[in-house]
């Protein structure tokens, strides 16, 4: 008799992707709050041990007077305010070494004990290589910001938090695929539909200008909607001859595509939730009102100019249409089922 235990996986997966939720939600406040910069040394062990003495603290002070950051634009902070931004880069290095150890250790004793099932091995292992990736890539994003300039590379902060959403995707897929193993134990992994890959990308497209758009301030380059200013695209914001890096470089060409790209991916994302309704799943429903909220939160974060509570729930929500968005893409990748154990019901799966 086989000893795999695919419920207990998919919870513990489910409890993972929670934590990667509020990692999520401390990343936005630490990039809102500009506090990315504060610790200036990765220690994966020992910096797990925050400051104890006002000693520490100066040192840890010392250490970021030095970079441009404070030399260019936070000169004469006190260390009061330095604590401040400080705690929330430490809170969020802090729950990346939770995380790691949440999937490591559970994943071991589940290898250990043979309560895997046959074929999700690899894939688990490749999470968590995954994982251990995105924290040298949160580093490397974070050495940008240490000898030139004044704040970390939009590009290497908009790969760090598309990595963080593709783990975070990858866990809640395999979630659902060992969820319907346990309900049907001849059950397959779902396919990726044509539908399903094309919304994904949009979406991952859509997220990564988000990610630009907080890299680049672009959110405060305009604050009106749905025109920038007076026009649809304001004059002389793209100058004549420009290269293809104005896409990725430009604030105001930032802030134009990831208004109206929201409405491509919105388009894609509403097939999709029809797609998932036709097939017996109320998870379309959820999709739909996470997509009318995320876009309704994007508009508030331009009016408000960029109000820090606003503009991470609008951070926290993306991540919620994710999920939603894989539960849709997982169901309309195994199709209509014709039958159920008694006790299980078509809804149940998703």
């Amino acid at each position: 008799m086989s000893r795999a235990r695919p419920l207990a996986i998919a919870r513990w997966l489910w409890a993972v992707a929670g934590l990667l939720l509020v990692m999520i939600v401390v990343g936005g406040i630490t990039r809102l709050t500009e506090s990315g910069l504060s610790i200036t040394e990765w220690k994966p062990v020992t910096g797990a041990v925050p400051p104890l003495n006002d000693a520490d603290w100066q040192a840890a002070f010392d250490a970021y007077k030095r970079i441009p950051e404070y030399t260019q634009v936070n000169q004469g902070m006190s260390l009061a305010a330095f604590k401040t931004i400080f705690f929330w880069e430490y809170i969020h290095r802090l729950l990346g070494r939770v995380i790691g150890l949440a999937f490591a250790v559970p994943l071991l004793w589940f290898a250990v004990t043979r309560r895997i099932p046959a074929g999700y091995g690899r894939r688990l292992v490749a999470l968590l290589a995954l994982g251990a990736l995105q924290g040298a890539i949160g580093w490397w994003m974070v050495a940008s910001g240490l000898t030139e300039r004044t704040d970390v590379s939009h590009l290497r902060l908009t790969v760090h938090l598309l990595v963080a959403l593709v783990i975070l995707g990858g866990i809640v897929w395999t979630a659902l695929d060992l969820v319907a193993l346990h309900r049907r134990p001849l059950a397959v992994p779902a396919r990726l539909s044509p539908l399903a890959g094309v919304t994904l990308i949009l979406l991952f497209a859509q997220l990564a200008f988000g990610a630009l758009t907080a890299g680049l301030n672009a959110g405060h380059a305009f604050s009106s909607w749905p025109l920038m200013g007076e026009k649809l695209f304001p004059d002389g914001a793209l100058p004549a001859g420009a290269a293809t890096g104005e896409l990725i470089n430009n604030p105001i060409v930032v802030q134009f595509v990831h208004r109206w790209l929201a409405f491509v991916a919105g388009a894609g994302l509403l097939a999709l939730a029809w797609r998932a309704g036709r097939l017996g799943s109320r998870t379309g429903l959820a999709l739909t009102a996470l997509l009318v909220l995320q876009i309704a939160l994007g508009v508030a974060t331009l009016t408000t100019g960029v109000n820090i509570h606003v503009a991470v729930t609008h951070q926290f929500n993306a991540a919620l249409l994710l999920i939603a968005a894989v539960f849709a893409a997982h169901r309309s990748g195994i199709g209509r089922v014709s039958r159920y154990p008694s006790a299980n019901p078509p809804e149940s799966l998703t």
